[in-house]
């Protein structure tokens, strides 16, 4: 059990007022059914590419600690006919090897441009200035779906002079606007037959049944039907421009979802909690406070008198000091509202790193009404 430092709590009120993100209950309203879940087999699908760029003012791979830059650009010489004698020890500073990625979307057409992000794989110091060279963009079969190429835009800078440097910002990252065409299309399929599949973005079965209740409502009854918690079987038309005018409809549907599961959201790293309205809490009692140990260390050199043929010796002496502030065990009655569960922490004083044990400590008595997720 954990005791409680009084003098603290107006500094860890402000602490914790910053770090729990606090949504007060609110009304539940509607919102499109677009954002609450996807037509099945309407997706990205990614790419990635493994190019050169070139043009860089000596900020480049250092190629003797990556080989695989030479053995690219020799690659690439010979298919334009340039054959490098062999032992060859080339020393380039403006060739960076790079991954290229970007998103493929759905019923993206051959000719179409996309945006791409251009990483380097090396040891290069920056991109900022160079050009990608022309690299196929693969997916995931190993099939070619784009070509990019263009000239590398870094949102950075930076310089160095004997041993001092200055930077702002990334440099080993860039983007090149339109750098990619679609070679290839995807087949995209709109269900089978006369039916369609939505998929909700949570899985939640009274949202699956309200989304069924609004369609039906719109379109006539038996137009949907819940499969599961996720999934909904829509009637649609057989036409391809009926199909597409009644998922326009279908997408503008409103549909108020069902409230949330009560959630405690820890973060381990930064000491961030986050709570939803949902969350409860139980009449608990808890103690907190602060036990802190001090272990200061300073050298005492001892030093021999003059002629006596001594030396000097260097010991280290050790000071601990372990304070304790007093405890004090404080009362934290039933709450129906996330305002009554921040109000009762902030009570305790604790800070944000603190309320990850309590909150857990909570938890494991069934004071706490939520699911913990510790991230």
């Amino acid at each position: 059990m954990h005791t409680v430092s009084l003098p603290s709590f107006k500094k860890s009120l402000r602490v914790i007022a910053c770090s729990v993100c606090l949504l007060l209950p609110f009304a539940a309203h509607a919102e499109r059914l677009k954002d609450l879940a996807t037509v099945q087999g309407v997706r990205q699908n990614q790419l990635i590419g493994y190019g050169l760029v070139v043009g860089l003012d000596g900020s480049g791979d250092q190629t003797t600690q990556t080989p695989f830059t030479i053995q690219s650009i020799v690659s690439m010489m010979q298919q334009m006919g340039v054959n490098l004698p062999q032992g060859v020890n080339m020393q380039l500073k403006n060739v960076a090897a790079v991954m290229v990625t970007t998103s493929l979307p759905a019923f993206a057409q051959p000719g179409q441009t996309l945006d791409i992000t251009v990483s380097s794989m090396g040891n290069a110091k920056s991109l900022r200035g160079g050009t990608l060279l022309m690299t196929p963009l693969k997916g995931a079969d190993g099939q070619i779906y784009g070509m990019a190429q263009g000239n590398v835009v870094v949102g950075g800078a930076g310089a160095a002079a004997n041993g001092s440097k200055a930077q702002i910002n990334h440099l080993g990252v860039g983007r090149i606007s339109a750098g990619a065409t679609v070679e290839r299309a995807v087949p995209s399929s709109l269900g089978q037959g006369d039916q369609i599949f939505l998929e909700l973005k949570d899985s939640d079965f009274s949202t699956a049944s309200r989304v069924v209740d609004a369609v039906n409502k719109r379109f006539g009854p038996d137009t949907a039907a819940a499969q599961d918690g996720r999934v909904i079987r829509v009637r649609a038309p057989m036409s391809n421009d009926e199909r597409v005018s009644f998922l326009g409809a279908l997408e503008s549907i409103s549909v108020t979802p069902a409230q949330v599961s009560a959630k405690v959201i820890l973060n381990a790293r930064t000491g961030s909690v986050v709570m939803n309205q949902a969350v409860t809490l139980d009449t608990c009692a808890v103690s907190h406070g602060n036990l802190s140990v001090v272990i200061n260390t300073q050298p005492v050199i001892s030093q021999p008198a003059p002629f006596s043929g001594g030396q000097t010796v260097v010991a280290q002496q050790s000071q601990i000091e372990i304070n304790k502030d007093p405890g004090k065990v404080i009362l934290l009655k039933n709450s129906a509202s996330l305002a009554d569960v921040v109000k009762a922490l902030n009570s305790i004083g604790a800070t944000p790193q603190d309320l990850l044990a309590i909150l857990q400590a909570m938890k494991a008595s069934g004071s706490l009404r939520a699911e913990l997720e510790i991230i």
